[in-house]
């Protein structure tokens, strides 16, 4: 498929290979060396037991399952591999402190090359934002803030930021990420016409949480009509949709079923398709099959 790239999701890859987190470390080398375009990392600095709040369906795994601090993990995943890139989908960005996080990423993004890529989003739990001393009612101004923040310290030295939560007056924060104009900013958030406006200011693609191809479609218009409203080339948005996992009748994942799946979801405006490993995989011995058959629909 033209101009089609390949994600890989790392959600709970390490329990098809024994809970062992350093078997994430090889996926990803795997991964690379058959060219997989991207390597994906999900986020919750810790999990309440109240997923029954999570407003996207059921929540797939307990409040005990291991969440690996993904900035810290693409940092090992990047010093092991040479070509893909490192990717959250999404960081809870705003509990990070803006400036922090703005070294955290152009520092990683030096590292690794210029492969990072950063998810970015608010999160559903209260409890996070607890937990770090934020007010999640708040979640949105700082998640404004922020954006503000990494923009301006990936650019400018010294820096000059004003916002309600976010004061630097002429300070330095080197060095600048390398990829040119900072580290791309993909969005995972709903495409309402405030967060299109977010995206066609700060952004480079968008991860949506459907993938059903009329979503996609809808919301790609959505955000292009942003883009054109700030004078941006339409060409230059990204979409990373999950693959449609198919489940046969005995409760496996069916690999072809959810490759057949994938073309209408391209044809909606998803410009990389990303494939949860664990659903797909049982053993180590299937993880350079599954690799190939997902890395050919590029060709």
């Amino acid at each position: 498929m033209a101009d089609l790239k390949i994600s890989l999701g790392m959600f709970g890859a390490q329990d098809v290979f024994g809970g062992d987190p350093l078997s994430l470390v090889e996926i990803a080398k795997a991964a690379d060396q058959v060219g997989v375009d991207q390597i994906v990392f999900t986020d919750h600095v810790v999990m309440s037991d109240r997923t029954d709040r999570y407003p996207f369906g059921s929540f797939p795994v307990p409040p005990d399952f291991p969440w690996y601090e993904p900035m810290t993990l693409m940092s090992v995943v990047a010093g092991a591999t040479q070509q893909i890139r490192v990717a959250t989908g999404v960081l809870i960005s705003p509990l990070r402190p803006a400036a922090l996080l703005a070294k955290m990423a152009a520092t990683l993004d030096q590292l690794s090359n210029g492969r990072l890529d950063l998810g970015i989003g608010t999160g559903w739990q209260s409890e996070e934002y607890e937990a770090i001393g934020l007010d999640y009612s708040k979640r949105w101004q700082l998640f404004d803030d922020q954006l503000e923040t990494l923009q301006t310290l990936w650019r400018e030295a010294p820096a000059q930021v004003d916002t309600p939560s976010v004061k630097i007056d002429g300070l330095y924060c080197k060095p600048f990420p390398r990829q040119a104009g900072g580290v791309p900013l993909w969005f995972g958030v709903s495409p309402t016409p405030k967060n299109s406006q977010r995206m066609a200011r700060y952004g480079t693609g968008w991860v949506p949480i459907q993938n059903k191809p009329d979503f996609i479609r809808e919301g790609v218009e959505q955000i292009q009509q942003a883009y054109e409203q700030c004078g941006r080339d339409t060409s230059e948005l990204k979409v990373r949709a999950h693959a449609r996992i198919k489940y046969r009748a005995n409760g496996k994942a069916d690999l072809q079923e959810s490759i057949d799946s994938v073309a209408a979801i391209h044809e909606a405006g998803a410009t990389h398709i990303e494939f949860e490993l664990a659903p797909f995989i049982n053993s180590e011995e299937d993880l350079n099959p599954f690799l190939q058959r997902i890395v050919a629909l590029k060709d």
